[in-house]
């Protein structure tokens, strides 16, 4: 549809109004007056506007789109209409006889909190919008208003309300038993996810996790652990790449006394802790490959031996693996042995980054709050529009991770209140392209091109690393100054 402003729908509406006069004849109702019926939408929006136009066109608007409007002409009908709690969206005007829209917005979120609040003030006001959003206002839009970014707005939330109870609905046939462990998303990367998972748990096929660094593998081990006939022994998980190899094979497969100095007495080793649950080796890219010769041994037979031990040990457990390298390559290198990768890629679970499933954000935020509360009495902080949709622009090159310890400083930042954009500290590397180049070969993109985007971004990086001294930014990449100066001009960036 076309896009109106509030004064033109009102005067289409009813053209006997006068738009110009704010009318004060609703002043004093106890009661706002409702009609109409859900149809498509169905839910029910209280319109809090002295300007009759105003609440007439915006009452006709919704109605039409399938919302249950009610109004309300001054701050003190809109505060007693929101006590039958009918009500799951408020459109609030800041500029109200008697109380303002600022003392309204105070009282709805000491007695109403869980009411959303959209605001609506003249064009100019940035405070009132600023000083509005800090009281908990879930978005604001200015005056005069075009219906159709009104009806986005109100759209737009209700839709994060749905996305979110389908969410919990797709999770509650893989929810693992403890609550702080669960998978959030509901873009279609992770639809796939959750299918595989549902598919596989109750299985006893080995797992491979791939992804990034803070996609997540770690919690999908717990999830697929959960859900399995093994979730009621343990999950025991080893990063192999935080022991060298020595201390890696006794950690994996337990020693005998005396099998090396310092043995002084006999360790059992993951594996036999493992027994009868599930062992998760993460960063297993990072494991030498004698170790990997010892771990085939496992997976083929089921049996070991401790470090200095001759007696085979059996063991009954189920296997995950996670990396976040590209174990093909490193096959084809010589550094990963392929008879390995063959049996840990039984079941391969790809968790894509943070940037390729953004629809995700706001989920993830929402549970991260709720997680991360200032304190176990205070209820979860709340974030505004403007700081949200910041997050959402971020690319998380730290992926999920990064996201959560971003909100959980804005909430000690913020002291459990509302989040705005000056809460929120985004990493240094915001503005760097992550370079996954074995996608970008997956997608038909050209050597030429590769190098292209690589050359452009070490260019980028060493300038802002160099605070703008190209002679040192040439050092830092070993060229001279008319070589780095023609890299400048050929890819723009000598402005």
């Amino acid at each position: 549809m076309a896009k109106k402003t509030a004064t033109q729908a009102a005067v289409e509406a009813d053209p006997t109004l006068d738009t110009n006069n704010r009318s004060k004849s609703s002043a004093g109702k106890s009661q706002p007056t409702t009609t109409g019926t859900a149809t498509v939408r169905g839910q029910h929006i209280l319109v809090a506007d002295d300007d009759l136009a105003i609440r007439l066109m915006l009452k006709t608007f919704l109605e039409d789109e399938g919302y249950v409007v009610s109004e309300a002409a001054t701050g003190e009908d809109a505060l007693e209409a929101l006590k039958s709690g009918e009500y799951q969206l408020v459109l609030l005007d800041m500029r109200l006889p008697g109380m303002t829209g600022i003392d309204v917005l105070k009282q709805i979120k000491d007695k109403q909190g869980e009411v959303p609040v959209i605001i609506m003030t003249a064009h100019g006001s940035p405070n009132i919008a600023i000083q509005a959003s800090s009281l908990g206002a879930y978005s604001y839009i200015t005056k005069p208003f075009e219906l159709d970014d009104v009806l986005h707005s109100i759209d737009r939330y209700f839709e994060r309300l749905s996305l979110m109870e389908e969410v919990r609905t797709l999770r509650s046939q893989i929810e693992p038993r403890d609550p702080s462990e669960r998978i959030i998303g509901n873009s279609p990367a992770m639809h796939e996810i959750y299918m595989v998972i549902g598919r596989t748990a109750a299985s006893e096929a080995t797992v491979l996790v791939t992804g990034e660094t803070g996609t997540g593998k770690e919690l999908v081990a717990h999830v697929i652990h959960s859900n399995s006939t093994y979730r009621h022994g343990p999950l025991v998980k080893v990063n192999c790449a935080a022991l060298p190899e020595t201390l890696l094979e006794s950690e994996l497969f337990g020693h005998e006394k005396g099998a090396f100095t310092n043995a002084i007495t006999q360790r059992k080793g993951r594996f036999e802790m493992a027994h009868k649950g599930t062992i998760f080796l993460d960063e297993i890219g990072e494991m030498t490959l004698s170790t990997q010769r010892k771990l085939l041994r496992v997976l083929q037979e089921r049996e070991f031996e401790r470090v200095g031990g001759s007696i085979p040990i059996k063991v009954d457990t189920r296997i995950i693996a996670a990396t976040n390298t590209n174990l093909e390559s490193e096959v084809e290198a010589g550094r990963f042995r392929e008879d390995l990768y063959y049996r840990l890629n039984v079941i391969r679970l790809s968790m894509p980054a943070l940037r390729e499933r953004k629809d995700d954000i706001p989920l993830l935020i929402e549970h991260f709050l709720d997680k991360h509360r200032y304190s176990a009495s205070t209820p979860p902080a709340r974030i505004s529009e403007e700081a949200m949709q910041a997050l959402i622009k971020h690319d998380w090159p730290g992926n999920v991770r990064e996201l959560e310890n971003t909100i959980q400083r804005a909430v000690v930042m913020s002291q459990g209140g509302v989040i705005t954009s000056h809460h929120i500290l985004l990493s240094n590397f915001s503005d760097r392209q992550v370079f996954d180049v074995a996608r970008l070969v997956k997608e038909g993109t050209t050597l030429t091109d590769i190098m292209t985007q690589v050359e452009k971004a070490a260019l980028t990086e060493a300038l802002q690393v160099a605070e703008g001294d190209r002679s040192e930014a040439a050092k830092m990449l070993g060229l001279d100054r008319p070589a780095l100066y023609a890299k400048l001009q050929e890819f723009g960036l000598s402005q």
